[in-house]
């Protein structure tokens, strides 16, 4: 299951932010935040239930700034 998860952050995490700060001060902000955050390798530390948080929050927050 982590190894699933971890993959999932990778493809989810390796979006361009540009996509991401389009318009919105909000969304030009999470743009910004997604630059400096660590690699998706990292997560792999992280316990499942982070891993699946992190992820579930980046991809509403992608979608929403699409």
């Amino acid at each position: 299951m982590r190894s699933v998860t971890v993959a999932v952050l990778a493809i989810l995490l390796t979006g361009c932010a540009a996509t991401t700060g389009a318009g919105d001060a909000g969304c030009a902000s999470y743009a910004e935040a997604r630059l400096a955050r660590p690699p998706a390798s990292a997560v792999a530390a992280a316990p499942p239930e982070w891993a699946i948080w992190i992820a579930d929050l980046d991809d509403r927050m992608t979608g929403t700034c699409r």
